[in-house]
């Protein structure tokens, strides 16, 4: 967290917190949300500025009740998450390049939803794989050891009892994926993808 940051928070420690108006999309871009795009369930403009981007990654955490934010000076502005708090993006590299900038080269897991999307955990981050790269990881994904194409990928997702282990080949091991569901990857992780006043009591702050 920026060293201002940090002296706004002790000078002014009572400013209301922001909800609402900061999002993190899917592909790990952060948009920001008007009254417009509020009211009518828009994504938001997407934010461009390359040192307000920078501010807001440098000041990206998150409080006890697992709702994430941007500490923008005294004042703490709450992000609606559309998947994960981070995003992932595949790098020859380095295996994987979170949204921030952050490599994560080590996976201790992955997971995969019955629509395919792809969660990685490394270094106590959870990301969800930009669906861009979703031919690049299909591509690492192996049953039992052999290569899977999409008719058997699909088979493990619908059946719990799918014989075979899957898992993604990252440079030199193999990670275990596991089955997950859409609607609970937000509780198994323990993250408030659309933060409100209410999930922040005043006894928090």
């Amino acid at each position: 967290m920026d060293e201002v940051v940090k002296q706004a928070m002790v000078k002014w420690p009572d400013v209301p917190y922001c909800f609402g108006w900061l999002a993190l999309d899917a592909r790990g871009a952060w948009r920001m949300r008007d009254e417009r795009a509020q009211a009518l369930g828009l994504p938001g403009e997407k934010i461009v500025h390359p040192a307000l981007l920078g501010f807001i990654v440098r000041n990206y955490t998150h409080d006890e009740h697992g709702c994430w934010y941007f500490q923008n000076g005294p004042q703490r502005v709450y992000v609606k998450l559309a998947a994960t708090p981070y995003i992932a993006r595949t790098d020859p590299a380095q295996g994987f390049i979170l949204h921030t900038g952050e490599p994560l080269p080590l996976l201790d897991d992955a997971w995969i939803t019955e629509a395919g999307q792809l969660i990685v955990e490394g270094n106590e981050k959870v990301a969800q794989v930009d669906d861009r790269d979703m031919a690049e990881y299909v591509a690492r994904l192996r049953l039992s050891g052999n290569p899977v194409a999409d008719e058997q990928l699909l088979a493990w997702l619908s059946d719990v009892n799918s014989p075979g282990k899957l898992t993604l080949d990252m440079a030199s091991r193999r990670v275990p994926v596991q089955r997950l569901s859409v609607a609970s990857v937000a509780a198994h992780f323990g993250f408030n993808a659309e933060p409100k006043e209410e999930d922040t009591p005043l006894t928090s702050r």
